[in-house]
């Protein structure tokens, strides 16, 4: 407990607000014990009501219709008391239609559990999550999840399978969308933030959802990038890069996990004890629901780990898998298999609490029923269309501005619009859209029609091609547009299809003919800016040597198009930065900033070094990377400490000022190097960020403070240690360059700085 006491107070008066605080602590945890303790009781009290068929009942989950509605079966399950929960059914017609018949009609009265993808928004959609986390912005990623939670019960719905907080370091595997890129400690921010938007403090209450940490564990490592293919990784590797978002979302209070659909080292996460009982029951001490994805369960045959349904059932529910998604081997042969032992009654209870327990947490028995007013009266709020806004503009990320082609000046009289993208309302949306409508959405085209709407300025769009691009018979109505013009605005990009769950890609170029479209507008010699509109990094050489400008937007969501304009034409400055890098061919994946050192580093005129003969090592835009429409200086790098013992903390200063024209926003990075430790370390850590906003000319100092955790690893024996030794530390705007220090630990010495 900390505690911020003025100076002046009396140290009397100072032990009695200690005395109070620690009262009312020690009462707040005795009021949660004794909740916990209740809830524990009716768990009891039912379990030792519950016929084994009912049981099993808690732990299957089915499909509704793709509309939102519940299957015809449902209800007479739900009167058998058989069916624990649904994925998609929404809307509170539908939810309370069939909530009423489980709490009214069944023997134990026990409520249905309501899941649905409620990804990066219910019916306000927000950029996706990798476009989210590359506005760098806790609270933004926390709104936002709020917001959606806030729609998402509003229609009934209880339960989100999100935040998905796999890295991601193959932008191959196209539910690289899905995630927040390819660091851990960004990532656990962002798993924290999104389960915090999601919850709240209690997840009972009718703004609030729980949260399903997914896919556990190393989904997003799967070989070539192909979804749902193997992941073959060591244990270090798992637990340094792909395991800390879990911990950090099961530490943020998420109250249910959900497996993976790939292998792990040989075992399906669906059925691998090592991550679901090792790791996340015993060591985590997480007492939450764990939910299998969809039909991983009966795919363990297919896996070849199991002969048949009964046999997935038996090693899935042993494993720890509570709820089964669709498919029905645990109703099926549950009964069979704890009478010949193979399941215990004791694993069919566990699984059972961990369901009636989330159950109770979100209130459900107490509330099982949604209020139709204020479905109506919380859907698509006017503030939470500005807020997708306003989270979009941030999530944007200016690659290149060459002699400040952006942003337009607003006295430009003919704008050329080229791109079947800007105006395709099915594509504002992407593969995991909620109950998002594309008619709500801001296509591009409008956004900038909207912006200019009081100017005399005049908009003409052409397509150059259609979305799939495969054809150049428009390209000279492009051309002549952008003749006609004083300046052109390209979109181009994926469509929402190629881009999240099962849309690898082995080619991660501009998809069709869209690059030899924007090179003949290029041979018009007319100013240009090009806007990406995609899910995942793309490899646009081409575009970062000859186009003037290139913004990333991502798929954007509802208010996209809006958000777009306001960054286009100037109104909002753009501060995204990668949480990703952008590789300059597929042969360089996977690659990320923070791999490990080589013993043969790159030396340009030694061929026995690491490294291509027919590409440079380097990405095309690294991670952290992103510009501005102001030019930041970052300096004065200060430690205040040279030398710490392990248990000791060091504070790092920088000054950080705007030297440019225009208001804006920068995200200043930390990142750490341990030069020599028992087991080889990356060439650099992110281990803070700061995102601040300075008005021109303006100057502040920036800390941040490297905590003995920070400095910590897993030495070979796979134990968290801290060692002696030296660290070198890096502040800039990236993970490339930036001002240099170092310090030692445990160890007297001088510290260097390289301004």
């Amino acid at each position: 407990m900390r505690l911020a006491i003025k100076r002046n107070l009396s140290p009397l008066l100072v032990c009695l607000i200690i005395f109070n605080a620690s009262v009312a602590f020690a009462q707040k945890s005795v009021r949660a014990n004794r909740q916990s303790a209740t809830v524990e009781q009716k768990i009891n009290f039912l379990l030792a009501r519950m016929t084994l068929a009912e049981k099993l009942g808690q732990l299957q989950q089915l499909d509704g219709e793709s509309d939102g509605r519940f299957r015809p079966e449902h209800l007479e399950l739900a009167r058998k008391g058989l069916l624990g929960s649904t994925l998609n059914v929404r809307g509170v017609k539908q939810t309370n239609e069939l909530q009423r018949v489980a709490v009214e009609q069944s023997r134990l009265k026990i409520p249905i559990l309501f899941g649905f993808d409620v990804i990066h928004g219910y019916r306000t959609l927000f950029p996706i999550p990798l476009g989210e986390t590359a506005s760098w912005d806790l609270q933004a990623a926390e709104k936002s999840a709020h917001i959606a939670a806030q729609e998402a019960r509003s229609a009934g719905v209880h339960w989100t399978f999100a935040p998905m907080v796999d890295i991601a370091r193959d932008p191959r595997w196209g539910r690289i969308m899905e995630s927040a890129g390819e660091d851990a400690f960004l990532g656990a921010a962002m798993a924290k933030a999104r389960v915090q938007g999601f919850q709240g403090g209690d997840y009972s209450q009718i703004d609030r959802v729980m949260a399903c940490a997914k896919h556990f564990a190393a989904y997003g490592a799967a070989e070539g990038g192909r979804d749902y293919n193997t992941v073959d990784m060591s244990e270090r590797t798992l637990r340094e890069v792909y395991l800390p978002p879990f911990e950090a979302a099961k530490n943020a209070g998420a109250g249910s996990f959900m497996t993976s659909f790939n292998t792990l080292n040989g075992v399906p996460a669906t059925a691998n004890s090592f991550l679901l009982r090792q790791i996340l029951r015993s060591e985590w001490k997480f007492d939450g629901l764990v939910v299998s994805d969809y039909t991983s369960v009966a795919e363990l045959i297919k896996h070849g780990v199991a002969r048949d349904g009964s046999e997935a059932a038996q090693i899935s529910l042993n494993a720890g898998t509570d709820m089964e998604m669709v498919s029905r081997f645990y109703n099926q042969s549950g009964a069979e298999l704890v009478k010949s032992g193979k399941v215990s009654i004791k694993t069919i209870n566990d699984a059972v609490r961990n369901v009636l327990r989330v159950k109770f947490r979100l209130g459900l028995f107490e509330r099982p029923y949604a209020d139709e007013n204020l479905e109506k009266n919380t859907i698509k709020k006017p503030e939470f269309l500005q807020t997708a806004r306003e989270i979009a503009a941030k999530s944007f990320v200016l690659l290149k501005n060459e002699k400040e082609t952006l942003p337009i000046n607003k006295n430009v009289r003919k704008i050329a619009v080229i791109g079947a993208l800007a105006d395709d309302k099915a594509n504002t949306l992407d593969w995991w859209a909620g109950d998002a409508k594309a008619e709500d959405s801001v296509t591009i085209l409008q956004g900038i029609r909207e912006k200019v709407a009081a100017l005399p300025t005049k908009i003409r769009f052409e397509k150059g091609c259609e979305l799939n691009c495969d054809s150049e018979k428009d390209f000279g109505k492009a051309v002549d547009a952008a003749k006609d013009s004083d300046f052109t605005i390209i979109v181009a990009g994926e469509t929402r299809d190629i881009s999240g769950e099962a849309a690898s890609r082995t080619n991660l170029d501009l998809p069709g003919k869209q690059l030899d479209l924007i090179k003949v507008i290029h041979q018009t010699g007319k100013p240009y800016a090009v806007v990406l509109k995609n899910g995942r990094p793309l490899t646009i050489n081409w575009l970062a040597e000859n186009s003037p400008a290139i913004l990333e937007t991502w798929h954007s969501g509802t208010m996209g198009g809006a958000a777009i304009a306001d960054v286009l034409f100037g109104d909002v400055n753009p501060s995204g930065k990668l949480p990703v890098t952008f590789p300059r061919n597929v042969g360089q994946i996977p690659l990320f900033y923070n791999a490990l050192p080589t013993g043969r580093p790159l030396e340009t005129e030694n061929r026995y070094t690491s490294k291509y003969i027919d590409s440079p090592n380097t990405p095309l835009y690294p991670f952290g990377f992103g510009l501005s429409y102001t030019q930041f200086k970052i300096d004065n790098l200060r430690l205040d400490k040279t030398q710490i013992k392990r248990n000791e903390n060091v504070k790092i200063s920088v000054d950080v000022e705007n030297v440019g024209k225009r208001d804006g926003v920068e995200v200043v990075q930390l990142y750490v190097r341990d030069l020599v430790a028992s087991v080889s370390r990356p060439v650099k850590e992110l281990k803070g960020f700061r995102r601040i906003s300075l008005r021109a000319g303006e100057k502040r100092t920036v800390e941040m403070t490297l905590t003995p955790k920070d400095l910590s690893f897993l030495n070979q024996k796979l134990q968290p240690t801290n060692e002696d030794g030296d660290f070198q530390v890096f502040v800039g705007n990236s993970s490339e360059g930036g001002l240099e220090g170092t310090f030692k630990v445990g160890q007297t010495a001088v510290a260097e700085k390289k301004n």
